[in-house]
């Protein structure tokens, strides 16, 4: 078995493997030695391959275990290990707002129900309520898993508050899931970022930040915007901001590539393009409808409460059958 340099660098770098590589290293010496007396004493030869063997078993076990260590690492580098949830409201005015609002919170309860931690990472608020836009960051290593399916257009059906004839109105709302991951393959140069200061919002008195910790980033080349003003301090706010953007970034990648291989990918639900219509709200039928899968739920108001369980094992039931095909 041949032993890589490269390879030993990074072991030996590698906070998780250090220890192994010194021990690594020690019977590298202790083999070397071995060598150098099969050549010096013919008479010892028998013996000092014996330990030879016996030292070469013992590199080989530690040299794989660090291998099966590092690889692991970067498995949990790509790994999501939380998204950030945008909701933006869409055709449909005040209702569209509303309807934004309410698909916000029932993700947010969903997390809540399952122990997630999440923060209000931006969110800015129509005239009459609702959400004309919001971020969100939800923090859980199966959140990914559970979410990946929800980018898209979501359309309600129902009569509004300020609906005085009774008539249904049509609404949607648009819903991005980005996974966010310890490393990146998206390089972000820092002269291409803008960055803003500002002070945070509160709910007044005490809660108001007297200080700008509020932070915004403008990435010039795509005009992606970010804003990030749930910490207390502008350090803090601006690492999850970045992190933020760089998820964008990397979704927007992920995108055009898969725009790039659609024909190929036939084992997936839907697109996962954020323009397409993926879910219909009817209030006064009490049906949710997925088109990509055409299956409805009769029990909106418990949906809406944030128990998505069943939408999600559905979703990842016909993903695992296309998968198989």
């Amino acid at each position: 078995m041949e032993f890589e340099d490269s390879a030993l660098e990074i072991f030996r770098e590698d906070n998780k493997t250090q220890f192994l590589a010194g021990q690594f290293d020690a019977l590298m010496q202790a083999k070397a030695e071995s060598e150098a007396m099969m050549k010096a004493d013919p008479e010892m030869a028998e013996l000092a391959q014996e330990e030879v063997d016996s030292l070469m078993e013992q590199l080989e076990g530690l040299y794989k275990e660090m291998e099966k260590i590092i690889e692991a690492n970067k498995e949990e580098e790509i790994k999501p290990y939380g998204i950030v949830l945008e909701v933006r409201a869409g055709a449909g005015g005040d209702e569209a707002a509303l309807f934004a609002e309410q698909l916000a919170q029932m993700y947010l309860k969903y997390a809540e129900n399952h122990g997630w931690r999440y923060t209000i990472e931006n969110e800015s608020r129509a005239s009459v309520g609702g959400y004309k836009e919001a971020t969100f960051e939800i923090l859980h290593p199966n959140v990914y898993n559970s979410f990946k399916y929800e980018t898209g257009v979501h359309r309600v059906q129902r009569i509004p508050v300020t609906e005085k004839q009774g008539r249904i109105h049509t609404s949607t709302a648009s819903v991005a899931v980005l996974p966010m991951r310890k490393k990146s393959a998206i390089e972000i140069n820092p002269s291409d970022i803008q960055m803003e200061f500002s002070r945070s919002g509160g709910a007044g008195g005490q809660n108001v930040n007297k200080v700008e910790t509020a932070v915004r980033l403008v990435h010039t080349p795509t005009g992606i915007e970010v804003r990030s003003q749930s910490e207390r301090s502008q350090l803090k706010n601006r690492e999850k901001a970045m992190s933020i953007l760089t998820a964008k970034l990397e979704a927007l990648h992920e995108e055009e590539e898969a725009k790039k291989h659609a024909k190929e990918r036939k084992n997936q639900i839907g697109t996962g393009d954020r323009s397409e219509k993926i879910r219909t709200y009817n209030f006064p039928q009490n049906r949710i409808t997925d088109h990509r899968i055409k299956e409805s739920w009769h029990n909106i108001e418990q949906v809406m409460a944030g128990q998505l369980d069943d939408i999600f094992d559905t979703l990842h039931k016909a993903e695992g059958e296309l998968t198989d095909e």
